[in-house]
C-alpha cells in the first residue's frame, strides 16, 4: 500500500479495529481512507471490490470466514472471474480476497468448511494457501501484484504460531509453483494449507520409527496447479499420497490423483486419499480430533499403504 497508491483495504471490522484476528491492526492510522470498515454484506464488499477493480483500483477485500464467502458467490464466480473473458482481455479485475478457513474446537459447521476445491474450480481465479510465515508475506504480495481476481486462504490455526523471521525486500512473485518442505525417497506426500505441519510431523516419525522415508510437497497454489513438481517426485519415489484437510469426496487430491495418472506416471502402489470424512464438522474438540486427520491417522494410512502389495511398474 506504501508502494502503489491505487490500493484499498476494506472489509468487515479491517479497519478500527484491526481485524478480527488483527492481522490489519494499525493500518488504518497509516493508511487513513483508503482503509475502511463495511456493512457486514459479504455481496456489497466484493461487488464494490469487483467495481473499484474494473476503474483502476486494486482492492483488497477482507473476508472474514471463508464460509461466508458463499453469500457472495455471484460477485465471484459470475463476475470478478468472467472480467477478462467477456471483454476479450481489454479489461482485467485485479482483486485480492484474503479470507480464512479451517477446523477449529467450537467454530461449528458453518465457521468450519475448507472451500478451496469450489474456489480452485472456477476459471478466470487464482488460488492460494499460505502455510508459512514467509508464504503468507510472498503469496500475498503475489495475489496482490496479479491482474487477475486471487483468493488467498488462510488458516486461523497458524496465526498464533511462533514467530520467525521473514524476508521483506525479495523479488515480488508470480503466482503458482508448489515448494519442496521435504526430501525423500520412498513416498511422496502432496498437500496444503495447515495440515502439512501434521504432515511433516508424520513424515520425522515414519522416518525414524519405521524407516519410511517421506518427501513433501507444499502445493501452496492450487490454482494454477504444480503437478510437474509432483510428477517429478513420484517418478523417483513411485507411491503417492495426497492429504488436505477439507472432505474427501471432489476434494482437490482428486484432481492431483488423475493429473498424474493422465501423464502415464506408473506407481508401485495404488495412490491414496487422506482427508476429512464426508461429514459435516462437530463443535466439541474432542469429536473434532476424531474427524480431521491428525498426525496419528497419517502416519498409520501411510504404513498401510507402505505394506501393501508392491505392483508392477
Amino acid at each position: 500500500m506504501t508502494d502503489d497508491p491505487t490500493t484499498l483495504l476494506f472489509g468487515e471490522d479491517v479497519a478500527i479495529p484491526g481485524g478480527v484476528f488483527g492481522v490489519t491492526k494499525g493500518l488504518r492510522k497509516m493508511f487513513g481512507d483508503r482503509v475502511f470498515d463495511t456493512p457486514i454484506s459479504e455481496s456489497a464488499i466484493l461487488g464494490g471490490a469487483v467495481g473499484a477493480a474494473l476503474v483502476g483500483r486494486r482492492p483488497i477485500v477482507e473476508i472474514m470466514w471463508a464460509d461466508f464467502a458463499l453469500v457472495a458467490f455471484d460477485q465471484v464466480v459470475n463476475q470478478a472471474a468472467n472480467v477478462r473473458y467477456i471483454n476479450r482481455g481489454t479489461l482485467t479485475a485485479p482483486l485480492t480476497i484474503r479470507t480464512q478457513q479451517g477446523s477449529g474446537p467450537g467454530a461449528c459447521a458453518q465457521h468450519s468448511q475448507n472451500l478451496e476445491a469450489l474456489f480452485a474450480h472456477i476459471p478466470g481465479l487464482e488460488v492460494c494457501m499460505p502455510a508459512t510465515h514467509q508464504d503468507a508475506h510472498d503469496l500475498l504480495l503475489a495475489a496482490i501484484a496479479s491482474d487477475d481476481p486471487t483468493i488467498v486462504i488462510e488458516n486461523r490455526n497458524l496465526y498464533h504460531t511462533a514467530r520467525q523471521p521473514v524476508t521483506l525486500d525479495g523479488p515480488v512473485p508470480i503466482p503458482g509453483g508448489a515448494a519442496t518442505r521435504r526430501s525423500g525417497t520412498d513416498l511422496t506426500i502432496a498437500t496444503w494449507g495447515a495440515i502439512q505441519h501434521k504432515v511433516l510431523d508424520a513424515a520425522e516419525q515414519l522416518d525414524r520409527d519405521h524407516g519410511i522415508s517421506v518427501e513433501v510437497i507444499d502445493m501452496r497454489w492450487l490454482r494454477p496447479l504444480d503437478i510437474d513438481t509432483v510428477a517429478k517426485s513420484v517418478e523417483r519415489t513411485g507411491v503417492l499420497a495426497v492429504v488436505h484437510e477439507a472432505h474427501q469426496f471432489a476434494g482437490l487430491g482428486a484432481e492431483v490423483l488423475a493429473s498424474i495418472a493422465e501423464l502415464g506416471i506408473a506407481t508401485r502402489r495404488p495412490p491414496i486419499r487422506i482427508a476429512t470424512p464426508d461429514a459435516r464438522i462437530p463443535a466439541a474438540p474432542s469429536l473434532l480430533q476424531a474427524v480431521v486427520p491428525g498426525t496419528d491417522t497419517i502416519v498409520n494410512r501411510v504404513r498401510t499403504l507402505m505394506e501393501s502389495p508392491v505392483s508392477a511398474r
